[in-house]
Formats: C-alpha cells, structure tokens, sequence
C-alpha cells in the first residue's frame, strides 16, 4: 500500500508541530520564562491564548467525533500526547493517522 501525498503533507506538518514546540520551549526554559505571565500579560497575548484554546478543544471534539465515524480507535493518546507536546504535532499527526486508516478500509 503506497500512502497518499496527503498523508505525507500531513506527517511534514506534525514533524515541523513536534520540532517548533521542543525548539521554543526549550528556548523558554533555558531563559527562566514564566508561562503563566507569557500567556496572559498582555491583550495581545490573552487573545493569542483564548485562540489557541478554542482552536484546541475544536480539534479534539473532532478528533473523537471522526475516529468514532470512521472506526479509528485509541484517539484519546494522541489526545494525552497534546498536553505533553503540542496540539501543532498532535492534530496533524491525527489527520495523517486518519488517511491512513481511510485508506486501508477503502471499500
């Protein structure tokens, strides 16, 4: 079974996700940032917070409404993996697992 262009797209943007948050929070640890101030000092940065958040439960309600349609099962690890990654590694990695899967239950 050879994979779709889509699948790879996909895995690309998880990589990238994966490799930004470990490059950026390691860069904010090794300069003592404080997380809790960095997400809520500013106007700025409560709007880039709320964003984020709301794009992330999003993702997550359809992460489980669609591996539930399409019968893709543990979706709740990728899901824990998000609170130890980044929903940027998380989503894209759930929709290349998703060609995947759609592409091996192919009629």
């Amino acid at each position: 079974m050879k994979n779709s262009v889509l699948f790879w797209i996909y895995l690309g943007l998880a990589a990238a996700g994966l490799i930004t948050a470990w490059i950026f929070n390691y860069l904010a640890v090794m300069g003592g940032q404080d997380y809790g101030l960095a997400w809520t000092a500013t106007a700025v940065d409560l709007v880039a917070t709320f964003d984020l958040g709301i794009v992330a439960f999003a993702c997550v309600f359809f992460m489980f409404a669609e591996s539930s349609r399409i019968g893709m099962k543990r979706t709740w690890i990728l899901v824990v993996l998000s609170g130890i990654t980044a929903i940027a590694f998380v989503f894209p990695l759930f929709l290349a697992l998703r060609e995947r899967h759609l592409k091996l239950n192919q009629p």
